[in-house]
């Protein structure tokens, strides 16, 4: 059997804001939901890192509101990093001002998008869920972005699994808002191909990684190579990057 090795990135890119100590979240609140804090030179550094990639999972994208200055994260990103596809899935409106949503950078078109609601106490979470090539051996990758209450964790994971139940070439990248061996994610290791990962990589905070919350967890028969964490421009969180070794057949549309 041939395979294919593709480069893939999970990034929460905070919609393009800088966070560099906890201060920030105070002291610089405004770029969240204005359009200063040079939003585009950021995004400019995400899409030369998002560039070196196959696949690339995007988490607190903006949409096009105006604390983005009404600039689709997800398109300007796929444009600037030379992606021929891309998709988002907007969750989240916070006052009319500020959105955010899950995107997908791709360089393989995919066969099939669908963007699916999370359930929790508060709406406004989603997975992304993206099918390359045909059949059941296809490749599905999922980009979720969990919440912070262990409790909506367990029924949007319980959710998710059910989703890619039965998927023999699966990925799940994002912020899982805890870490790998968390007693929700159990669900995740018992009804899907999903392995747990045998490198814990701490992405947050980004100024001085102490907590594995971002993960790109990938089935059984695929083969995963050289997780890093690589910071996302001024993002609070670092982006990871994995060499994934996916078979051919995996891939083909038919």
């Amino acid at each position: 059997m041939t395979h294919r090795r593709l480069k893939l990135l999970s990034a929460n890119i905070q919609a393009g804001s800088s966070t560099r100590g906890y201060g920030d979240y105070v002291a610089r609140s405004w770029s969240h939901v204005l359009p200063a804090g040079n939003k585009r030179g950021s995004l400019d550094k995400i899409a030369q890192l998002a560039g070196s990639h196959d696949i690339v999972g995007l988490q607190e994208a903006d949409p096009g509101s105006l604390r983005s200055g009404f600039t689709n994260q997800t398109h300007y990103l796929a444009q600037r990093a030379g992606f021929d596809y891309w998709s988002h899935q907007p969750n989240r409106s916070v006052g009319g001002v500020a959105s955010s949503a899950n995107g997908l950078l791709s360089r393989i078109e995919p066969v099939d998008v669908a963007d699916h609601p999370l359930p929790g106490r508060i709406a406004g979470r989603g997975v992304l869920l993206a099918r390359f090539g045909a059949g059941d051996d296809g490749l599905t990758v999922a980009i979720a972005h969990l919440s912070l209450g262990s409790t909506s964790r367990r029924v949007q994971l319980a959710f998710i699994a059910e989703l890619l139940q039965g998927h023999k070439h699966a990925v799940l990248m994002g912020d899982f808002n805890c870490v790998p061996d968390r007693p929700e994610m159990e669900l995740l290791y018992k009804r899907t191909s999903l392995l747990p990962p045998s490198l814990c990589v701490p992405t947050f905070p980004s100024w001085r990684p102490q907590k594995a919350i971002d993960h790109i967890l990938v089935s059984e028969p695929l083969a995963l190579q050289g997780m890093r964490a690589m910071p996302a421009a001024l993002s609070d969180h670092l982006a990871l990057s994995i060499d994934l070794d996916v078979p051919e057949q995996a891939l083909r549309a038919g």
